[in-house]
């Protein structure tokens, strides 16, 4: 996303041009039911099993005037037009069980009440009485997109948590962090500067998951580690838990990922994440490498991310971008991403509908509209279709 270092109060209307040609529903694959039955089911480990996930998960669009102003200051605003349901209905009625979610530190509490596109607009500062408090806020971008169905960190776990109890045999639930700092030009166009992901605020994370979650509901680190063995070894050499010791929990990774301050600090004296709630994306060869990411499944991409699957990495990709996917009309990469065996395939489209007003029918999810399937890259012989949530 290019936004443009200057900004005016007021703009000429623009449209949301909607180009792209009817897609296609396209699942990949015939839904079966699975031959092993539910005492095989409970056998199967979490690298074994296919769910489908939601990019930006809290994701809501602007009103009509804040999107001109989008329009306005990025050329290519038209790839934040897109939102998601609320996470319990994307958890309920979507078949949902991975979520993203996008966060910024606000120790103090307040910073991000009153976005600059609001001031721009003629618009008073956000009400919403969890943005002032102290913790950690989500959102897309500060002062620039800031919409979201859940406004801080703990709103959107304490969401995960009620269903959760709710349905305490579902599948694993997985939830991607990526830890963003402000948009510099928005910054110094007037906007705020988001604290710096320091250890202690990468100690918030913890702390904040762990004020909603027990340590029963979470499945850390900790939990997959064997003794005497890296985080990494363990997963490759002993395996991950079986989805019958999964169910009913919530992992956590950082998207993230590689050689890096956040990942240094966060591992700092925890090599293998001794303690700590989230996973981190190591690098293959390191003792923390158990979670990585391939987003883009097309190409000489596929083969690499069936090669980590049979590893025993588990991984994800991508099944669409907002919204160059739907505009090209571009509908072979949903069975590509299923294909490539990737754990978790994140779409921006999981019903019908979602891509209608782009003139467009595309809708990603697994084959037989189910949460679970088994993976096709990863799973023994007598698994080939979907999995039971009992």
């Amino acid at each position: 996303m290019q936004i443009s270092s200057k900004w005016v109060a007021a703009l000429a209307s623009v449209t949301v041009a909607a180009s792209g040609i009817a897609g296609t529903a396209v699942t990949a694959g015939k839904p079966q039911t699975d031959q092993g039955g539910s005492d095989h089911q409970s056998a199967l480990r979490l690298n074994q099993i296919q769910q489908m996930g939601a990019h930006n998960s809290y994701h809501r669009e602007l009103s009509a005037v804040e999107k001109q102003v989008q329009q306005a200051q990025d050329p290519g605003a038209t790839n934040l037009f897109y939102s998601h349901a609320s996470i319990p209905r994307q958890l309920q009625d979507q078949n949902i069980r991975a979520l993203e979610l996008d966060l910024f530190p606000d120790p103090a509490g307040g910073l991000y009440t009153y976005p600059l596109i609001r001031k721009l607009t003629g618009q008073g500062p956000l009400t919403d009485p969890e943005l002032a408090k102290p913790g950690i806020k989500v959102m897309h971008v500060p002062d620039f997109d800031y919409n979201t169905n859940c406004r801080s960190f703990v709103v959107c776990l304490k969401q995960v948590k009620t269903w959760s109890d709710q349905h305490p045999d579902h599948a694993p639930i997985t939830i991607q962090l990526e830890l963003k700092q402000s948009d510099p030009k928005v910054v110094a166009a007037g906007g705020v500067k988001a604290p710096p992901w320091d250890l202690a605020n990468l100690n918030g994370i913890d702390t904040e998951i762990r004020s909603v979650l027990s340590e029963r509901q979470l499945l850390s680190p900790d939990d997959v580690r064997r003794k005497g063995l890296t985080l990494e070894k363990s997963v490759l050499t002993k395996g991950w838990p079986t989805l019958d010791q999964a169910r009913g929990k919530v992992m956590f990774f950082f998207d993230n990922g590689g050689e890096g301050e956040i990942r240094d600090l966060y591992r700092e004296g925890k090599p293998n994440l001794e303690g700590r709630a989230v996973f981190t994306r190591g690098p293959e060869g390191q003792p923390d490498a158990a979670v990585t990411m391939v987003n883009d499944p097309r190409g000489a991409n596929q083969a690499e991310i069936q090669r980590l699957v049979r590893k025993g990495y588990l991984v994800r990709t991508r099944s669409d971008e907002p919204m160059a996917t739907v505009l090209a009309n571009e509908t072979s990469r949903i069975g590509i991403a299923l294909e490539s065996g990737a754990q978790w395939v994140t779409t921006d489209f999981p019903v019908a509908g979602m891509a209608a007003r782009y003139d467009s029918d595309f809708v990603a999810k697994l084959p037989g509209d189910t949460p679970v399937r088994c993976n096709p890259v990863a799973a023994p012989s007598w698994c080939r279709g979907n999995v039971s949530e009992r």
